[in-house]
């Protein structure tokens, strides 16, 4: 198993003691209380010495918990996917190296890792890859793309106010070519905006249903490991799509949504 990385968690920095002091008498709360909760970080280095002693499942259910309470990192996911290979769940491990690499696209380590993982569950590449503009996606989001775009369209306004200032041919030159990038470049962001979700199957046999619906029947079996679109949702179901074009409806704990937390 892959030693567990240390990472940054987005945690806040606690106040001084006597102003914490201040604010737990001014509650009526014990301020021992207060003082002995403990952080992100610390909650982080407890799940990681749990995986380490082998306690896998308090390893990830503490990984879990940071990630709903919104202190989610790529060292965290990475560290999920170890815990989770180590007791046998490959295809979770799929799914959190997955989660990984949208936060980190350009860490070579997450891509290495989850190609391993393919090849460990005999999956084709496009398997882990169905919707070609996901990847496209992924390094919009990481490179603030929108931003870029919105400051070229800006800067095509201003560049014609400075050609009239500076009385330069340049500035209409200028102001064309970053409207054209800008405008490439928002509808790029737009397309894939609009791409349709994918998920994982994080469980071996999860069931292909016909309904979403408890008395569902099962019209076939989902690969672990594999990535699917997501084209629709009701309640705990997902209408999905597998590599052989099957569709049909899958339970959310089997099948988990890339941009969403494992339930």
């Amino acid at each position: 198993m892959a030693q567990c990385r240390r990472g940054t968690m987005r945690s806040l920095r606690p106040l001084s003691l006597a102003v914490l002091t201040l604010a737990g008498l001014s509650l009526g709360l014990p301020f021992a209380e207060c003082a002995t909760t403990p952080s992100a970080g610390e909650r982080f280095q407890h799940a990681n010495e749990a995986a380490r002693a082998g306690d896998y499942p308090k390893a990830i259910a503490a990984y879990r918990d940071l990630a709903v309470a919104g202190q989610a990192s790529a060292a965290l996911y990475w560290n999920w996917a170890q815990a989770a290979q180590a007791q046998g769940a490959r295809g979770e491990s799929v799914w959190a190296l997955t989660r990984a690499r949208e936060i980190e696209p350009a860490d070579a380590a997450i891509t290495r890792a989850l190609e391993r993982l393919r090849e460990e569950l005999n999956l084709d590449p496009a398997e882990l890859a169905p919707e070609p503009l996901a990847q496209w996606r992924r390094w919009a989001r990481w490179l603030h793309v929108d931003l870029l775009a919105a400051a070229l369209l800006l800067a095509s306004l201003i560049a014609p106010a400075v050609q009239r200032v500076t009385r330069r041919d340049r500035g209409r030159v200028a102001a064309w070519t970053s409207f054209g990038l800008g405008t490439m470049l928002a509808l790029l962001w737009i397309l894939a905006a609009h791409a349709p979700r994918a998920a994982v199957v994080v469980r071996r046999e999860a069931a292909l249903l016909d309904a979403a619906s408890p008395s569902a029947e099962s019209i076939g079996s989902l690969r672990e490991g594999e990535v699917v679109p997501v084209l629709a949702r009701s309640g705990g179901y997902l209408r999905i799509q597998d590599s052989a074009g099957a569709r049909g409806w899958a339970r959310i704990e089997e099948v988990v949504p890339i941009d969403g937390d494992r339930p």
